[in-house]
């Protein structure tokens, strides 16, 4: 496994870079509500990083057996777990939706991060998988510190969900992040604590669990490559902040001034 330490240099482009997607997910949120289709929020995105002066990781973006990716976000609305293409459809009050934001700076460096929104009032088993998701990726993050495991945060995030008689999706991964999109190592949101790699100063890499309402299994929807729903039709939610060892602990990079607020049981966005 070969994983790319962050100089103070790469540090800095990495701040910057996080801190842009994060802005994107401020500017959309304001229109996200009845009516609006997940195609305005794509292009609300675009129109962002226009301004910024950044350009959409995904636009285009093809791994091996897929096709080239049609958007410049993903947006995944009730049971999609994750990779869900913008179309012409209005979200409508009782919906959730995640919203997958990936930037590149004029300097080459990526910024990761995905925040769920919930489309007017929704059943409270919504509501609860949202927040409960949410407290399950800081789980996760508090465990980042040098001489921690990732299988301490794969461990945290699965005990909690799990606690809640939610289930976690197996099958993605966060991932280490730089000047490219997807580097080492593999984050998994599940495993037993003590195990895989030992983290270390000056790693990044992706915290972005996926948490099913019901069970954990998913399967490729329909035919166009990409978007990934849950087996049962059961909700799934999902949200992503990139994140950095430091020498102390850790520092959440994708934060800005529409941040959500922190969960009661987190002190500090960096440690």
């Amino acid at each position: 496994m070969s994983i790319t330490i962050k100089s103070a240099e790469d540090i800095e482009g990495m701040r910057l870079a996080c801190r842009l997607a994060s802005e994107v997910l401020d500017y959309i949120t304001p229109h996200i509500k009845p009516g609006i289709t997940t195609k305005e929020i794509d292009r609300l995105g675009a129109e962002c990083m226009a301004q910024q002066g950044t350009i959409s990781a995904t636009v285009g973006y093809q791994p091996p057996g897929y096709p080239p990716y049609p958007a410049s976000l993903c947006t995944s609305v009730n049971h999609v777990v994750c990779h869900g293409i913008p179309n012409d459809k209005p979200l409508k009050k009782g919906d959730i939706v995640n919203v997958d934001v990936t930037v590149i700076t004029k300097d080459g460096w990526y910024g990761d991060n995905s925040r769920m929104f919930l489309i007017g009032e929704c059943s409270i088993a919504a509501k609860r998988l949202s927040a409960l998701t949410f407290e399950a990726m800081w789980h996760g993050i508090v465990q980042v510190k040098p001489g921690a495991r990732l299988g301490d945060i794969g461990h945290a995030i699965q005990k909690f969900a799990e606690g809640h008689g939610f289930s976690v999706v197996r099958e993605f991964c966060g991932h280490g992040i730089g000047k490219k999109f997807h580097e080492e190592p593999q984050v998994l949101h599940y495993g037993k604590p003590g195990t895989l790699e030992e983290l270390v100063p000056g790693m990044v890499f992706t915290i972005e669990p996926m948490i099913n309402a019901g069970r954990r299994e998913v399967k490729d929807f329909g035919n166009d490559g990409w978007t990934i729903v849950t087996k049962d039709h059961s909700l799934s939610a999902q949200w992503e902040h990139t994140v950095l060892v430091t020498p102390t602990g850790y520092e959440v990079m994708t934060l800005s001034a529409g941040s959500p607020p922190l969960p009661p049981f987190v002190t500090a966005t960096a440690t």
